[in-house]
C-alpha cells in the first residue's frame, strides 16, 4: 500500500503550475518520455542535453520553485508548506534531483540568514544560494565539541571591524568546495557557555583557513576537518548581535534535522533516478527468496517501510494543513537512519559471500557494499540518536532534563577534552 494525499483544487492547480514550468524548462520529450516509461528515450534525452545536477539546480534556483517557503523577495513564493510537498514529488516523478547539490546552503544557511540576518546580507547571499553559485558548508562541530556543541573552543577575537579567529573544526561536509561556511564561535570566555557565541559568515577562500579532506571507509570525502589560524572576518559578516550565536545556531540546526529526516542521502536524491517501486527493486538483489529467516527479515523490513511512510504521510498531512514542523522531525530522522542500517545490513546479510567479493564491473554489488558502509554515518550527522532521543523524552514526553553539571558556570571554568 502506498500513502498518498489527495491534492485539494487549490493544491492540483499548482501542482499543473508547476508541471507547466517543467515542460518549458526541460529538454522536449523528456517528460513525455517518462510518462510513457520509456527509460531509454529519457536517459537519451539526458545526454544529448547534458543535464547534470549543477546546471539543474542553477535553472531551478532561478525560478521561484526551489525554495517556495521562502520569501518572494529573496527568490520564493512566500508559499505554504505543502507547496514543497507537491514540488518534491513532481520532481520524484519525473526523475529530477529532490535535493539540491547545495543542500547545507538551501536547507540551513538560508533559513537561518532569512531570520537572523541583515537586508545587506539577505541582498548578497541569498539568491545566490538558490542557483547553487556559491556553495555552503557547517563549521559548528569540533573535535571535543559534538553532542554539546556550546562548549566549543574555536575563538574569535575582535579587531576593529574584523574578527580573529583561531581553532579547528571537523565533520565538516563539502568544505573543500564550499565558498562560504556557517561559523559558530567563542567570542566570551567569561560567560556560561552558550551566552558567549557568536555567529559568523566566513569565506572559505580567506587566508588562514586550511582544509584537510577525511577519507571515509567509503573510499569517498564527503568530510573534511578545517583549521583556522589568525582568519580575518569582517564584522559585517556577523549574523546576530555578539553573544547571541547560540539563538542563530538553533535556526540551523532545527532546519537540518527537518531536512535530513525529509530525504534520502542516497545518489538518487541527487542525480535524480527511477520511478521503479523501490520495494521491488530491493527484492531484486536478494538472491533467494524462498528461505525462511530470510522471508521474515524481509517481512520485517516491509512492515518498517510502512511504518515510516505513515509517519511521513502524517507530516506531510499537517504541513498542507499549514501546521509548522514540530518534535516529529526528530522522531523521522531517528527512524530513518536506523531504518536504513537495518535495510542495507539484510542486504548484505542475504547475499552472503557476493556481498564481501564480486567480479568487476558488478555495479549492484558496489552500490550494496558503498549503501551499507555510508548508512553507518546516518545515526551521526545531523545529531546523533541519542541526543535526539534525549530531545524527544524531554520535549515530547515531558520528562526531566539530565543533570547539567556545567550550567551557570563561565566557559573558562568548565573542564574540556
Amino acid at each position: 500500500m502506498r500513502w498518498e494525499i489527495e491534492d485539494t483544487p487549490e493544491q492540483l492547480a499548482f501542482r499543473e503550475e508547476f508541471r507547466d514550468w517543467l515542460r518549458a524548462a526541460l529538454p522536449a520529450g523528456w517528460m513525455e518520455g517518462v510518462d510513457a516509461g520509456d527509460d531509454g528515450t529519457v536517459e537519451r534525452i539526458k545526454g544529448e542535453s547534458g543535464f547534470n545536477p549543477f546546471t539543474w539546480m542553477a535553472t531551478i534556483g532561478r525560478s521561484p520553485y526551489a525554495a517556495p517557503l521562502w520569501p518572494k523577495e529573496y527568490g520564493g513564493l512566500s508559499g505554504e508548506p505543502w507547496m514543497q510537498q507537491v514540488i518534491r514529488s513532481e520532481l520524484v516523478t519525473y526523475r529530477l534531483p529532490t535535493v539540491a547539490v547545495n543542500l547545507l546552503g538551501v536547507g540551513l544557511a538560508g533559513p537561518t540568514i532569512i531570520e537572523h540576518g541583515t537586508e545587506a546580507q539577505k541582498e548578497r547571499y541569498l539568491r545566490r544560494i538558490l542557483s547553487g553559485e556559491e556553495i555552503w558548508c557547517q563549521l559548528f562541530s569540533e573535535p571535543g565539541s559534538g553532542s554539546d556543541l556550546a562548549s566549543l573552543g574555536t575563538r574569535a577575537v575582535r579587531d576593529g571591524d574584523e574578527w580573529v579567529v583561531n581553532g579547528q573544526k571537523v565533520w565538516t561536509t563539502l568544505a573543500q568546495m564550499a565558498q562560504y561556511g556557517m561559523l559558530l564561535a567563542r567570542t566570551g570566555v567569561d560567560v556560561p557557555k552558550h551566552e558567549g557565541l557568536t555567529y559568523l559568515i566566513l569565506d572559505m577562500h580567506s587566508p588562514g583557513v586550511e582544509v584537510r579532506p577525511l577519507k571515509q571507509m567509503t573510499g569517498s570525502s564527503e568530510f573534511n576537518e578545517v583549521f583556522f589560524t589568525d582568519v580575518r572576518v569582517p564584522d559585517e559578516n556577523r549574523v546576530g548581535a555578539m553573544g547571541d550565536g547560540w539563538r542563530c545556531a538553533r535556526t540551523t540546526l532545527m532546519n537540518e534535522r527537518t531536512t535530513l529526516a525529509g530525504i534520502s542521502l542516497d545518489p538518487v536524491s541527487f542525480l535524480g533516478g527511477t520511478r521503479r517501486d523501490p520495494w521491488r527493486s530491493f527484492l531484486e538483489g536478494v538472491p533467494d527468496r524462498t528461505d525462511r529467516r530470510t522471508r521474515q527479515r524481509l517481512a520485517q523490513l516491509y512492515i518498517e517501510a510502512e511504518v515510516k511512510e505513515i509517519t511521513a504521510f502524517r507530516a506531510n498531512s499537517a504541513r498542507r494543513r499549514g501546521e509548522q514542523p514540530g518534535p516529529e522531525g526528530g522522531v523521522n530522522k531517528v527512524f530513518n537512519a536506523e531504518y536504513n542500517q537495518r535495510r542495507s545490513t539484510v542486504a548484505m546479510d542475504v547475499n552472503g559471500m557476493g556481498a564481501v567479493a564480486w567480479l568487476p564491473g558488478d555495479q549492484r554489488a558496489e552500490a550494496r557494499s558503498t549503501t551499507f558502509l555510508r548508512a553507518r554515518a546516518n545515526t551521526i550527522e545531523g545529531g546523533t540518536s541519542e541526543v535526539l532521543r534525549n530531545q524527544m523524552a524531554e520535549r515530547i514526553l515531558g520528562l526531566p532534563r539530565d543533570p547539567d553539571a556545567d550550567k551557570g558556570l563561565a566557559w573558562s571554568e568548565i573542564k574540556r577534552n
